[in-house]
């Protein structure tokens, strides 16, 4: 059995060849692969063995054919028939199906791993979607499969689109919506600035209806995809951004409605005072119900395919505590302070959740390293709780009365807490330092190639921490950082404008809202 085997074929087969076979108990081959061996991250190969799928029945085919571009850990395979532990490195096929079509071309796919990237959930699309899968230079499972990278793959119309257009479009909503927030808070302003922001915030209003519009149309015209979308492992964790968008377009609605120098008008206070806790139930319902789906699924997420993603659905209860230390200030004393409390309930909940979220991902980037290149810009979602964590403190405490006296003892505690709110706020702001300089490392390393709504998370939580640097500024009355905060700004500007043209160009050429390319698939 030392010596290499010939061929074998039978109907829809495999050919396997091993220069050095191992006979398992039942008989068959069993080859260990080492994910770290550059051989197999660069083509999923070894120097000795290679494998090809054929096949004359498409159906069979289909079912066994799958596309790994570089990253372990998402290799397409019928469960039943064939186990795959990339970070065991162990590759074995069962013995129950010796005749199963798997297949795996290592020789022949050296140029198909365009630089590492993974090409988004083969094997993952619907039944409709299936005429589409692969990545970049990958070649065709069987007749009538099209690279969804390839530039030369057929356009579709706007109806076939729509079934792609997930939750996470509404990233865009929330970077627009936080960046007319950073209009308003500019400390170095200038005639006309705000109306700037004004129309930037009436825009992403546009915007948001708009998206809401297509996203109900999307699942009018394609029914059970809404379920899908909240079931689905990647899409699913989006669908908390709708809420993210709500919570930047009731503080800029404040920002906005209330005059310069001036207060807001009673209605306006009493609307966003209802909005405030309508919004809180709402999250809080996200945040305990999506995580126990998760909990209770029998799907397995392994540590080697955590992303920033998983934080998001304690985002929005997170930010209840942002949209506390807006309207604080502007709500009667007696309703203030059971704003502010609430808000700093929610907040100390949704930071505390992050964290236990961040020792996954620096386990995830100890263990396995970081995300492929397609998938780095993710990591500035990391710089986002600690960074509302502190805009939130130093805002909450703000909004407090002066003559706040939690234990009625005759001395007045606002002070206080407003120092102890710095020194929070600062110990915070450090952490989102760490994370931003290692997200910006990370996507300098290896910058992504196509366009990806997770791009945006390069813009919101990246306002945050513009924003709470301003507000240490502003509590430290330090000119200096303020204009650090300025030079921030703008740059955050500048991010936001290369994301959104890389943005209308993806929808213009079908790079986005097309099967195989958007975040119901499943690729990490």
């Amino acid at each position: 059995m030392g010596t290499s085997q010939p061929p074998m074929q039978t109907g829809p087969h495999v050919i396997i060849h091993d220069a050095t076979p191992q006979r398992s108990q039942f008989g068959l081959q069993q080859q260990t692969l080492n994910p770290t061996d550059p051989s197999f991250l660069g083509s999923h190969s070894r120097q000795s063995s290679s494998a090809t799928v054929t096949g004359d029945d498409p159906a069979a085919s289909s079912r066994t054919s799958g596309t790994y571009a570089g990253t372990p850990g998402d290799y397409e395979k019928d469960r039943r028939n064939t186990t795959t532990d990339y970070l065991g490195g162990t590759f074995s096929f069962n013995p129950s199906a010796a005749s199963s079509q798997l297949g795996l071309n290592s020789s022949s796919n050296e140029k198909s791993n365009h630089d590492g990237h993974m090409s988004g959930g083969a094997g993952n699309h619907s039944p409709e979607d299936s005429d589409i899968e692969g990545a970049p230079g990958h070649h065709h499972h069987q007749k009538g499969h099209q690279d969804p990278y390839d530039p030369s793959r057929p356009k579709l119309h706007l109806r076939e689109r729509l079934k792609h257009f997930t939750w996470a479009w509404y990233t865009l909503c929330m970077s627009t919506g936080g960046l007319s927030l950073l209009i308003a808070a500019q400390p170095h302003s200038f005639p006309g600035l705000r109306q700037i922001g004004m129309a930037v915030y009436i825009i992403n209003l546009i915007i948001f209806v708009l998206l809401t519009s297509l996203q109900v149309t999307r699942f009018l015209l394609h029914p059970g995809t809404f379920k899908a979308s909240l079931t689905h492992p990647r899409e699913g964790f989006f669908f908390p951004t709708f809420f993210l968008s709500i919570a930047t377009i009731i503080t800029s609605t404040h920002k906005y409605g209330t005059p310069v120098g001036g207060e807001p008008s009673v209605d306006l206070v009493w609307v966003l005072h209802i909005a405030f806790w309508i919004y809180l139930v709402l999250a809080t319902a996200v945040a305990v119900g999506q995580y126990s789906f998760l909990f209770s699924q029998k799907r397995s997420f392994s540590l080697s395919t955590m992303m920033p993603t998983w934080i998001l659905p304690i985002f929005p209860i997170m930010l209840s505590g942002t949209i506390a230390a807006v309207i604080s200030g502007s709500q009667p004393a007696h309703r203030s302070i059971v704003v502010i409390c609430a808000g700093l309930t929610c907040q100390g909940l949704g930071v505390a959740v992050a964290f236990m979220m961040y020792a996954h991902m620096v386990g995830r980037l100890m263990s396995v390293g970081l995300p492929d290149r397609e998938h780095r810009p993710g990591l500035f979602m990391c710089v986002g709780p600690p960074s509302f964590t502190a805009l939130a403190f130093l805002g909450m405490a703000q909004g407090l009365p002066r003559d706040f006296d939690h234990d009625m003892d005759g001395l007045m505690d606002a002070g206080q807490i407003k120092t102890m709110a710095i020194i929070g706020a600062v110990f915070l702001w450090a952490l989102a330092f760490w994370w931003f300089f290692i997200g910006v490392l990370a996507v300098l390393a290896s910058r992504p190639k196509y366009f990806h709504l997770g791009w945006w998370a390069s813009v919101f939580p990246n306002t945050g921490f513009t924003l709470a640097t301003i507000s240490i500024g502003n509590a430290f009355k330090s000119d200096a950082v303020l204009w650090v905060g300025t030079g921030m700004s703008i740059c955050l500007l500048g991010t936001y404008l290369f994301v959104l043209g890389h943005h209308v160009r993806a929808v213009v050429v079908q790079d986005i809202c097309y099967p195989g390319r958007d975040e119901d698939v499943e690729d990490h």
